[in-house]
């Protein structure tokens, strides 16, 4: 049993000073009074300094173990090696659940990376619902991110709901010309990125992208409706414009992952949708491929979710360079990476917050010099899992 005290315990409603947190096996058992921690004597004490104590990131959009898998488009790393070397680089970064990336893509040159080969991303899948989270530093869960011109992939997406090795669905269309890819020079920095092609292989390659089959709007509704049933999140990826947004929620989407501009992430949010925007992009002050800008999408209050997207360090950076930088509330800025992301992964009965009978998954975050913030330690299930300091 552990007793916390001395800390800011950064709650979904409030921030509380003066008060202890009591974790009993995985779980919060108690928030009292500092005055009331000598009801504990046996517990073992721990002293915050001062610091914040915030709930575990959840992250839903990450496909960072991508990165640690196939360090370069020609080598593989041994999955299970990957996979345990990205979650001691996630934890450190205040992530404890995280819902991998994973792109199931039909064969074209960004698939030529060897991580988004169908044989090895279902390898990866696999390897990802064989893991018990009791063996792991955090959680591990499964993002299907379904590209629809897939159309050989759909029974195996099936296949893979019905197995339950799937957590979350989207739905992406990364044809250019439209969605991410509005603007065909951003189409062609990101092709160039994967791998050194000619404007001419380019060429070729968006002709074919721009008059290839797709899946049907009946597909991408039954796999919703397999979803559902599963009780699986399903998500709408680089919605563009409104007709597309009311399509996807007419078949049960709950989430909107970067909307592409202001108007429609307003529409998605209007609609009820979790919206989800980048944290790097908070970082970067601007969208990577030119879309929506995460600050602006705040500012307007149509963006409920944080990811990580493709760098884990910009969660932690992300929320308090809000705070510090733009003065929104830091409390509302970590529910963005906390409670809204477990809400909308209908996890938010086991984690998210913290919360008497809720699993103590904690986040002890100093501020360093100029504000700069300083994850101390980390707690999963009750168990403290990593500690830092510097030497001062």
């Amino acid at each position: 049993m552990y007793v916390i005290h001395n800390g800011l315990i950064v709650t979904e409603e409030e921030i509380l000073e003066n008060h202890a947190l009591v974790i009993d096996g995985k779980y919060i058992r108690a928030i009292v009074p500092n005055e009331e921690v000598k009801n504990w004597p046996n517990a073992e004490q721990i002293d915050a300094n001062g610091a914040y104590i915030t709930p575990g990131f959840i992250d839903i959009h990450s496909d960072y173990i991508e990165t640690i898998s196939a360090p370069r488009p020609t080598s593989l790393i041994d999955l299970n090696i990957s996979l345990k070397e990205t979650e001691k680089i996630l934890i450190n970064n205040g992530i404890t659940t995280m819902f991998h990336s994973l792109s199931l893509y039909k064969t074209d040159i960004i698939s030529k990376n060897m991580m988004r080969t169908k044989e090895n991303v279902q390898r990866l899948i696999n390897l990802i619902h064989e893991t018990s989270d009791d063996l792991h530093l955090i959680r591990h869960r499964l993002h299907a991110r379904f590209e629809i011109d897939n159309t050989e992939g759909v029974e195996l997406l099936l296949e893979n709901i019905e197995q339950n090795k799937v957590h979350l669905i989207s739905f992406m269309d990364h044809t250019p010309g439209q969605g991410q890819y509005r603007n065909l020079q951003y189409y062609y920095d990101t092709i160039q990125g994967y791998r050194s092609v000619s404007n001419n292989e380019i060429q070729t390659m968006i002709a074919e992208k721009q008059r290839a089959e797709i899946i049907t709007p009946e597909q991408i509704k039954h796999i919703t409706s397999c979803a559902l049933e599963k009780n699986i999140a399903v998500a709408s990826h680089d919605d563009d414009h409104m007709e597309k947004l009311h399509l996807v929620q007419s078949f049960g989407t709950t989430i909107s992952e970067f909307p592409i501009t202001l108007d429609v992430a307003k529409e998605a949010k209007r609609l009820g949708l979790h919206t989800v925007v980048g944290a790097p992009n908070v970082l970067l002050g601007k969208s990577h491929s030119g879309n929506l800008s995460a600050v602006e999408a705040i500012e307007n209050d149509c963006a409920d979710i944080l990811c990580s997207d493709y760098y884990p360090s910009a969660l932690l950076h992300a929320v308090f360079q809000l705070h510090k930088q733009y003065g929104y509330d830091l409390r509302e800025m970590i529910n963005k990476v906390t409670i809204n992301p477990a809400r909308a992964v209908k996890m938010e009965d086991e984690i998210g917050s913290i919360q008497v009978g809720k699993k103590a998954d904690l986040l002890i975050v100093e501020e360093m010099d100029h504000g700069y913030p300083m994850l101390t330690k980390t707690m999963v299930d009750g168990m403290f899992i990593t500690e830092t300091n510097y030497r001062i």
